[in-house]
């Protein structure tokens, strides 16, 4: 499975630099079975474009995963997990929000309408699981 995180673009959230050769995103929300995450897995690195960001940036492997540890005083938590990424590419077209937002029928089965879905419909900065055409459909920026 390959999976794919949006992130904020401040040094907070580590994306600071698409050109870096590693990233390290600690405690990171995770959906869509985003927690299934591990090292060797693929990855594709989205700057948050709510913070500033241009969206899909580079594409890694994941060097570690880390569930990070659940706080006994809430009840409802989403699962969180820590990764350090390699980057392999840096992107050579533009993907973003504005070219996915389009792409709104929930059950068309395109890429390009999953990465909508599972990124924009709830905008929030997340570790999603991503399908094996969406990671070919991917791979196609690069």
């Amino acid at each position: 499975m390959a999976f794919a995180i949006k992130a904020e673009i401040t040094i907070k959230a580590e994306i600071t630099d698409p050109q870096a050769e590693t990233f390290i995103f600690a405690a990171q929300k995770t959906m869509y079975g985003g927690k299934q995450i591990a090292e060797g897995d693929v990855i594709f690195l989205f700057a948050s474009e709510n913070e500033g960001g241009q969206g899909l940036v580079a594409r890694g492997i994941v060097t570690l995963s880390e569930a990070a540890p659940r706080r006994p005083d809430l009840e409802r938590q989403t699962p969180r997990v820590s990764v350090s990424i390699r980057r392999t590419a840096s992107t050579a077209r533009r993907l973003g929000r504005d070219e996915l937002k389009r792409f709104k029928d929930w059950k068309d089965g395109r890429p390009e309408t999953e990465l909508n879905f599972k990124f924009y419909r709830q905008a929030t900065n997340k570790i999603i699981g991503i399908s094996g055409e969406t990671a070919a459909f991917l791979d196609g920026f690069f």
